[in-house]
């Protein structure tokens, strides 16, 4: 057999980019972040004043207490954790984000930790406290261009930087987040009610905004064999709510294809709901969903002003809501226990918006009203009436369920 000069000379190749300087700081970047994590995964757990001749109790986690403000602190770390550890994130990178606010608030303070640059793109709409916030942290505010996309405007920003990163919360959040881990959401959440007389609640109740703080807490349930159920809340016109009905509840591979999906509007509740589905999203882990008028919102975040002396946000008050709709089902079928829902974030961000009268009246063209008179209704008779009807319905049960 003759042997060409060609194969002969065909010897190992090797090509070196190891570059020390940056695994070092990759090192040190990652010590910061697991040192957040230690400080900051047992936010307090509150009790929302119910009567005690129901023998249901209401928790509420406040998520609003990190360093950072709102429930997005856990999501960004662990944006920022899978970003290093992907090997997407060095010393000189320049972080790019599109988000209502919140979270691009919580990823301009750990850029600042880190020692990196960043970049939001946020809605026109983003409150003025939140644009001042992600300022406060060193992080510069954009607006997107006249179609309102944020997530596009980021991606074009990050491609033509030279050392730009988009983070996008809306398609990696779910991969992000490890359901496994200790410090996540769901575990803190079993871990501090466990002395109470109804430790493993009926249902947590959250919204969705990118999916990935569903998308967590769903997986742990089933990783650790629990009964407690999900319910997502989702604000008016998201779309969110009309294709996991549609789709009834299936994983997004048995969907129709995306250009089949139903459009929604931009949300009226800061953090949560979407015109679109986003990739994070993942229905199969959800047990209900309730779809929440946005005056209903703003009515239940200040019930829990009133009933906690805590100023949350509007998304807070969706969860609110959600809650007390389920608690009024379990009352009417004579079930006790307990549920837990999210204090998302700090009400102060709200004080210009959502807390002005003037402005819900004038910008949202919303009258909360009639819904906090259901609200103080219910929580003094017992029975939910809601505005313009006379009783909802509650959801059918599966045929033998």
């Amino acid at each position: 057999m003759t042997t060409t000069q060609s194969e002969a000379t065909v010897t190992t190749r090797i090509v070196d980019h190891f570059d020390r300087r940056k695994r070092d700081w990759v090192a040190e970047a990652m010590r910061r972040l697991h040192a957040d994590a230690t400080r900051s995964a047992d936010t307090h757990v509150f009790q929302f004043p119910l009567p005690a001749q129901w023998g249901i109790d209401l928790y509420v986690k406040d998520e609003s207490v990190h360093p950072s403000g709102s429930l997005k602190h856990r999501m960004a770390r662990a944006l920022y954790t899978h970003a290093l550890c992907t090997g997407w994130i060095d010393p000189d990178t320049h972080v790019f984000e599109a988000s209502s606010g919140s979270t691009a608030v919580s990823e301009a303070y750990f850029a600042k930790l880190l020692g990196l640059k960043f970049t939001a793109v946020v809605p026109k709409s983003t409150s003025t406290e939140k644009q001042e916030l992600i300022k406060s942290f060193g992080g510069e505010v954009r607006h997107p261009g006249e179609d309102g996309d944020i997530e596009k405007e980021a991606a074009r920003l990050a491609a033509e930087h030279p050392n730009g990163h988009f983070m996008d919360q809306f398609t990696y959040a779910e991969r992000a987040y490890d359901y496994r881990d200790d410090h996540n959401l769901a575990a803190t959440i079993f871990r501090q009610i466990a002395e109470e007389r109804h430790p493993e609640p009926k249902w947590i109740v959250t919204g969705a905004g990118t999916g990935g703080t569903t998308g967590t807490i769903g997986r742990y349930l089933r990783y650790t064999r629990r009964q407690t159920r999900v319910c997502v809340v989702d604000p008016e016109n998201s779309a969110f709510f009309p294709n996991w009905v549609r789709n009834e509840g299936r994983p997004k591979h048995r969907w129709p294809k995306p250009d089949q999906w139903i459009t929604g509007k931009p949300s009226r509740i800061e953090g949560i709901g979407r015109p679109a589905v986003e990739p994070s999203f993942l229905p199969a882990v959800i047990d209900r969903m309730i779809s929440v008028p946005d005056a209903a919102s703003i009515a239940a975040m200040r019930v829990l002003l009133d009933a906690l002396r805590h100023r949350a946000g509007p998304s807070t008050g969706t969860n609110l809501w959600g809650a007390l709709r389920i608690i009024a089902e379990m009352l009417a079928d004579g079930e006790q226990g307990s549920v837990v829902m999210l204090m998302c974030d700090q009400g102060e961000r709200y004080l210009s918006s959502y807390y002005n009268d003037a402005w819900v009246r004038d910008t949202l063209r919303l009258d909360p009203a009639p819904y906090r008179t259901a609200i103080d209704g219910f929580l003094s008779t017992g029975r939910w009436h809601e505005p313009g009807a006379a009783a909802v319905p509650r959801p059918s049960q599966p045929a033998g369920g």
